[in-house]
């Protein structure tokens, strides 16, 4: 399947994230603080527990989003586009601490997950009381849109993530059905990351709807991304539990790709050992996906995502979020090229 060209992608010596967390340092701040003020807002019996989850050593790349695409110029914080920010991001870790007790995870950003730490059962609520104060501060918004979208993205995130568990250890998972999931699951948030941002910061309705196409198709290719980290990346310097995909029988699309690309015999294996929850061994599927070249696949899926999301921004050129947000999918792009070089 060929895509919209990826020259609307600016070339490599734009892919340093560290490069455009410097050009919304000052956002960022506004966001901490932000985000320490939300912990004071829980229960008192609870405050310690809240504070582990919304800690700021994560990638916040939503919050990015909401900042880039609703980008003003630099040093300009906008108060509203913080609190939207800090909406979509609290909305992410309460998926993430549901996240890591389906997948039975041990480490995310280099702690103990929450679920590790509290319990699983005091998690799932812990979870639930971030999803609530995330809408009760969209909800102080003048307008009813903030709260609505939100609200509604939520549902799709946990949709998603309800068809995921229905399906695991299901070998007849397409494309399509694995695409389908991870919109929901994934890139429902970068759309609506994207939407925001234009949208609070004035932008005019074409523009809102491109920022909301580029975030949806950036996070398609980031939950891609994400997937393969799962089987090639190194804990360590990932930071959280790697492996849960495969331990888990989730079938993503390293995954299907394998099972297209296996001999009959060892694909039979494989799916036997899906079906009744047999561990798979790690290293071992790695290394045949390394000899079938299961990673071209991938990063050929992920190339023609962010393909899609440069073609959104193209008519918008010289508005001034453009730039940042095209430098998004750079810095992606770097990620996987270095996912794909094997450790010295």
């Amino acid at each position: 399947m060929s895509g919209p060209p990826a020259a609307s992608v600016p070339p490599a010596a734009s892919r340093d994230f560290n490069a455009i967390f410097a050009r919304i340092g000052p956002q960022m701040t506004a966001l901490d603080q932000f985000m320490r003020l939300q912990v004071e807002r829980f229960e008192p019996e609870i405050r310690s527990m809240a504070a582990y989850c919304l800690d700021t050593t994560g990638k916040r790349l939503r919050p990015t989003l909401v900042f880039v695409s609703g980008w003003q110029g630099d040093g300009v914080v906008s108060d509203d586009l913080v609190r939207a920010a800090g909406v979509v991001e609290m909305v992410h870790l309460a998926t993430l601490v549901h996240d890591d007790i389906m997948d039975r995870a041990e480490i995310r950003r280099n702690h103990r997950t929450a679920a590790r730490e509290f319990g699983a059962d005091a998690a799932v609520l812990l979870g639930d009381a971030l999803f609530s104060q995330a809408l009760h501060v969209a909800a102080q918004f003048p307008t009813t849109e903030v709260c609505r979208v939100v609200a509604e993205s939520t549902r799709k995130v946990c949709s998603g993530e309800i068809m995921q568990t229905l399906r695991r250890r299901d070998i007849n998972i397409s494309f399509a059905d694995y695409e389908r999931m991870i919109d929901l699951k994934t890139a429902e948030l970068f759309r609506v990351s994207c939407f925001l941002g234009s949208r609070i910061s004035g932008h005019a309705p074409d523009f809102v709807e491109a920022s909301a196409v580029f975030g949806r198709h950036l996070g398609v290719a980031y939950q891609i991304y994400d997937d393969l980290v799962d089987f090639l990346g190194e804990e360590g310097r990932i930071g959280k539990t790697l492996g849960t995909d495969l331990a888990t029988g989730k079938l993503t699309l390293p995954l299907i790709l394998l099972l297209e690309k296996l001999p009959p015999a060892e694909r039979a294996e494989l799916v036997k050992s899906l079906r009744e929850g047999r561990p798979l061994g790690l290293a071992a599927s790695v290394g045949r996906m390394r000899e079938l070249g299961i990673a071209t696949g991938v990063v050929a899926a992920i190339d023609r995502e962010l393909a899609l999301a440069g073609a959104a921004l193209a008519p918008f050129g010289t508005l001034t979020p453009t730039p940042l947000m095209l430098t998004l999918c750079g810095v992606l792009q770097g990620q996987v090229a270095a996912l794909q070089t094997p450790p010295c």
